[in-house]
């Protein structure tokens, strides 16, 4: 792309003004990429690796609807699951709780009254091991935790955005299929629409090297720079694999997840349903929230142009996806922004700017 149009103008402000280091953008318009961009460096140091379009990041809470609410509406789609069941059919030891008595739809539109976070990791040690029976006796840890959580009732008709829930619908899916999460995504989803490098864990994306890695934060907690580890300190309890974070990939390979979203949308031939995908990404009453995806609402970080059947989702390290179906249009935008710290809070308004110069550059914008 010409380095003076206005997205490179956007993105080359966003590292001097210290949004982040770097970072790539993809864009997608009709079945077209527009935009494959890499820009800025992998980290801070002036000596640091360029970024290149095949970077790889930490994608954080994208692992919500890449994985595991893509995981439920397969396994909904087949009959193993459906959206109304309760968690007490799904896992015994919720049988008598109030969270036994949640649905899956609850969980999905953060609907299920389970509160945002909590230090669960602070209970473990800062080495943590994926091997299978260290990680099943962490879950049961974890989902006693959980258990002994109040539930906030108001919430049932409003959405908390919470990690715990979609721990909890992890540990669903892996319940349900007797296979890891990461081994059941990488079979029914990531596999079958070619979306390679992305998986749970660096050694299962590039085979252990970290090269080409963008580091997040100096972690005091597990006291070094994070570089192919998960941010996110409760999915690394779980050895990186967790329903709510865990998720490395690349630009080009979250989006060949998110077209298969777009074309199921569409009507056309994908591993989705056309009607369970509809249903997956409307906002629920009185709420943003969909069933794994956000939707636009005031001062959005979709910007002012998306359509309102736009649906999206943000991470923490500062990743993000917003697809409008109507405009058949994806943006995706992967950079680090917690390196070397989470405390900077940027993004916030780099977000919106970014997306509305893309409809602004790419499109021509109407306002829904």
């Amino acid at each position: 792309m010409d380095q003076t149009d206005p997205i490179t103008r956007i993105l080359r402000e966003g590292i001097q003004i210290g949004v982040f280091p770097g970072a790539v953008l993809f864009v997608r318009h009709k079945g077209k990429i527009r935009v494959h961009q890499a820009i800025g460096l992998t980290a801070s140091r002036p000596d640091s690796p360029s970024v290149q379009v095949d970077t790889i990041y930490d994608l954080a809470s994208l692992t919500k609807p890449l994985a595991t609410a893509s995981s439920i509406l397969l396994l909904v789609q087949e009959g193993r699951l459906s959206l109304t069941q309760t968690l007490a059919r799904l896992l015994e030891e919720t049988k008598g709780s109030p969270l036994g008595q949640v649905s899956l739809k609850d969980l999905l539109s953060h609907q299920s009254g389970l509160p945002a976070w909590r230090p669960f990791y602070q209970s473990f040690p800062p080495t943590f091991s994926a091997e299978s029976e260290s990680r099943q006796k962490r879950i049961q840890t974890v989902l006693d935790r959980i258990l002994q959580e109040s539930l906030d009732h108001s919430s049932s008709s409003i959405s908390v955005y919470s990690d715990l829930g979609y721990l909890v619908l992890g540990f669903v899916v892996e319940r349900v299929t007797g296979q890891s999460l990461g081994d059941f995504c990488q079979e029914r989803i990531f596999h079958p629409v070619e979306a390679n490098p992305l998986a749970f864990g660096i050694p299962n994306v590039i085979g252990g090297s970290s090269d080409h890695i963008a580091p997040t934060e100096e972690d005091p907690w597990r006291g070094r720079l994070l570089q192919g580890e998960v941010h996110d300190e409760n999915a690394a309890v779980f050895g990186g694999m967790a329903g709510h974070a865990g998720l490395f990939g690349t630009a080009q390979a979250v989006g060949h997840v998110t077209k298969a979203w777009v074309d199921s949308y569409a009507g056309n031939a994908s591993i989705f349903g056309q009607d369970l995908v509809r249903q997956f990404v409307k906002a629920q009453p009185q709420s943003s929230w969909g069933l794994g995806w956000d939707t636009p609402s005031q001062s959005s970080s979709s910007g002012q142009w998306f359509s309102p059947e736009s649906f999206g989702h943000l991470g923490f390290t500062g990743t993000s996806i917003w697809i409008d179906p109507v405009r058949e249009l994806e943006v995706i935008f992967l950079s680090n922004r917690v390196h070397p710290t989470r405390e900077n809070q940027a993004i916030k308004t780099f977000r919106p700017k970014l997306h509305d110069a893309i409809i602004q550059e790419c499109l021509k914008p109407v306002r829904y």
